[in-house]
């Protein structure tokens, strides 16, 4: 939007205003009420509500203000007899087939429609015609539908097109016979419940959470999302202990992400107060023997005498402290300084997918937020497959290509569904993006990089004309493919394409929530890595203290490495394969449970806060690293409270500087992390070890055809996923049911919906 601003006049005070702003919003941010059902911020117009009419000086009708850009000397009236007399008509057409089933349906509370109709009152319904009544359905195990209540505001239309690339959700028909519906009468999407959240009315409904509770009867809490890296904004709604159901409702919630939240976000939440959470603490006496429920004194005591016998038998650094991306930095930084300062050994690490340190430790540009991704002029992307793993990342692509004319170029060994949006496809052989960072750091290696990709040279001249020829932000995202010397080249790349106009930001795409926190806590920079330890167990390693999961991929390489070990100490929600061979459980308390915070692929800082107490016997990781430092007679000082460990935190990591829990109080303002900047390292090692990596590069290697499906990774049964039992339904090809009039659990499961 332009910064030159311009008057206009609204019910007779004068605003200074930009240049092209539009005048709903116009209005909205200076305290004039507009209303409307079908205008959505940063969507296509639609225009079809007529309910946000206003009066504009020598214009001859009253103009739809959602169409209206504003133009210097404008003068309008929102309120009068006549723009009441218009709304309160059209209101009455929205309510001519609108069943009057506000105590029965879920969206009472929050429905806009109701709230409209309140809010006026004295209301005529003049039209006493049968009502095209449709019965109840649902579009997929997620998400219900009832269409009568629909007023076609075609809001989750735009949202499944322009947000999600799917186009799962389409009008059908014309006129008054105009219905919403999907090909088929079934879901096969992402299941996202997008189109539930911005639906105005009760005609879109959480099929998971359905008439389970009233939204009065819930406490909302705003806190962060506990699965992938993006660190979405939510309300979690809890009634008594039991979490039931997490949005992002623009009337609860104002972050970074709006009302987008993923399947996962929205409806992934089960697992917090599952039948099967550990419920107290479990030691095994003897190698081999079962696992007995204990006190948490007595568990407390037992790991404490353990770790001092092995410390003392075989040395500090035979003991090895793991810590998951997915905890907060609360807890990752009191088990840096559990493993640091109390225990004394040098072998600590993080269990995540991929290592960003060579990345941050060589830093050359500031990192994006997803508000600079959607502004973006330019967007590259190495590797990564974003529409399902970083969800946000990936609907704010599609909106910068589609609604700010951003170019995105992709180069990528698989044709990932991205590539749609994208003005450039560079299709690689599999496993070798580190050709293509080299291509970019330096054009003399384009003999042997262009071999290695098997793309033409034409590909990569127009790539660089492309970031050459960018006025404005350059954002260069990339996933988990390339390797350390990759990272730390890539890292410095704004050092030689940076030119006049441009900015160059990056946007990393790690696959856990805290990834970012977990780097910047400093729990991965021990001497040995995660799988480093995994194959030190029972040698150089003699015991364990492990805080979280570990990916099922990597604990199923190594399994039986952590039955060598002489003790292993688990805090975990559930039991999973690294229980099998603890000799003592801990049980860990969820997201949900617990404040603190998460630091996202932005580098902002988000709050997590409790919304339930713990579950059963659960305690927050921090607080039993904590307990146990003290039963080992050290008092870190936290007192049981996370915003101490929080100000620690801001007065030693100098990025987190000046960083206060109030401070973080309000998600619409995001505080981000300074990351330090690299002054020109010296990269000559980096760089020759980059150049005989891919020299040594298979060059026969195929390519890979065909879209992956949408949900192949969004829909993996993992720890958590698996405890929501539509999950398990998309998991086997989302099955369509005999009969859509009831819910899909009940047909082809037998299991409740609770």
């Amino acid at each position: 939007m332009s910064t030159e601003l311009i008057k206009v006049t609204i019910n007779g005070k004068d605003f200074q205003v930009p240049k092209g702003a539009r005048l709903i919003d116009v209005c909205r941010e200076n305290q004039f009420d507009i209303p409307a059902f079908c205008y959505y911020a940063d969507l296509a117009l639609q225009a079809s509500c007529r309910m946000c009419l206003v009066r504009i000086e020598k214009m001859p009708k009253l103009q739809t203000s959602c169409t209206v850009i504003c133009n210097d000397g404008m003068v309008v009236t929102t309120q009068s007899e006549e723009i009441d007399k218009a709304q309160r008509s059209m209101l009455e057409f929205l309510l001519a087939n609108h069943p009057l089933d506000c105590p029965v349906c879920d969206r009472g509370g929050e429905c806009e429609l109701q709230e409209l109709t309140f809010d006026w009152g004295d209301l005529e319904e003049r039209f006493i015609e049968r009502k095209n009544a449709q019965p109840e359905k649902y579009l997929s195990p997620m998400v219900a539908n009832d269409p009568q209540r629909c007023i076609l505001c075609k809001r989750c239309t735009r949202v499944c097109d322009e947000w999600m690339g799917e186009q799962a959700i389409e009008a059908g028909n014309r006129g008054a016979n105009t219905v919403i519906g999907t090909y088929g009468g079934w879901l096969n999407c992402s299941e996202c419940g997008n189109c539930i959240e911005v639906c105005p009315t009760g005609t879109l409904l959480d099929g998971t959470y359905r008439h389970q509770a009233r939204p009065w009867e819930l406490n909302q809490t705003v806190s962060t999302c506990t699965y992938c890296s993006d660190g979405c904004q939510m309300s979690l709604g809890s009634r008594g202990t039991e979490l039931m159901r997490i949005v992002a409702r623009d009337r609860y919630v104002n972050g970074h992400n709006g009302e987008f939240l993923c399947i996962k976000g929205r409806f992934g939440h089960p697992f917090v107060n599952h039948e099967e959470r550990i419920r107290t603490p479990l030691i095994r006496y003897k190698k081999g023997g079962k696992l007995i429920p204990a006190t948490w004194d007595d568990a407390i005591k037992h790991v404490a005498g353990r770790l001092d016998a092995i410390a003392e038998q075989h040395g500090r650094n035979s003991i090895g402290v793991i810590g998951s991306p997915r905890l907060t930095n609360e807890s990752l930084y009191v088990l840096k300084k559990f493993a640091t300062e109390l225990i004394g050994t040098e072998h600590y690490a993080v269990a995540d997918a991929f290592d960003l340190k060579p990345f941050f430790k060589n830093l050359g540009a500031p990192l994006a937020t997803h508000r600079d991704i959607r502004y973006a002029r330019t967007i590259l992307l190495l590797g990564g497959e974003p529409e399902e793993l970083q969800p946000l990342t990936g609907k704010q692509i599609r909106q910068a290509v589609r609604n700010g004319g951003a170019t995105l170029i992709i180069a990528n060994s698989t044709p990932i569904r991205l590539r749609e949006q994208a003005a450039q496809f560079i299709h690689i052989r599999p496993g070798s993006e580190d050709a293509l960072v080299l291509a970019l750091a330096d054009s003399g290696d384009d003999s042997i990089v262009l071999g290695k990709l098997d793309i033409e040279a034409a590909e990569l001249d127009q790539l660089r004309k492309t970031i050459t020829e960018t006025q404005g932000d350059l954002i260069i995202m990339f996933g988990g493919e390339i390797s350390a010397a990759a990272q730390a080249i890539l890292a410095q790349l704004p050092k030689t394409v940076s030119g006049e106009g441009r900015r160059i930001l990056f946007h990393p795409l790690p696959l856990f929530n805290n990834s970012i926190g977990a780097l910047d806590m400093g729990l991965a920079d021990g001497t040995l890595s995660m799988m480093e330890m995994l194959s030190s167990c029972g040698e150089r390693l003699r015991g364990m203290y492990m805080a979280g999961s570990i990916q099922i991929e990597h604990l199923q390489r190594h399994e039986e490495s952590l039955s060598k070990l002489d003790f292993l100490v688990v805090h975990e929600l559930f039991e999973t394969g690294a229980t099998r061979w603890a000799d003592v459980v801990l049980p860990a308390a969820s997201f949900a449970e617990v404040d603190g915070t998460y630091t996202n692929n932005d580098g902002f800082v988000q709050r997590v806060r409790q919304s339930i107490p713990p579950v059963h016997q659960s305690k927050p990781d921090w607080i039993i690293a904590d307990q146990l430092a003290r039963e080992l007679g050290v008092d870190f000082g936290f007192g049981m409270s996370a915003s101490a460990v929080f100000g620690e935190i801001a007065a030693r990591i100098p990025s987190y500087s000046g960083l206060r829990y109030p401070l973080l109080k309000d998600e619409s303002q995001p505080r981000q992390v300074k990351h330090q900047l690299a002054e020109q390292p010296n990269l000559t090692e980096e760089l020759a070890t980059l150049r005989r990596s891919v020299a040594a590069l298979d060059a026969t290697a195929a390519k890979k055809f065909g879209t992956p499906e949408v949900g192949h990774e969004l829909f993996k049964l993992r720890t958590l996923t698996e405890k929501v039992p539509q999950f398990h339904l998309l998991a086997a090809g989302n099955p369509r049911p005999e009969n859509v009039n009831v819910s899909p659990l009940y047909q082809i499961t037998g299991w409740l919906t609770h």
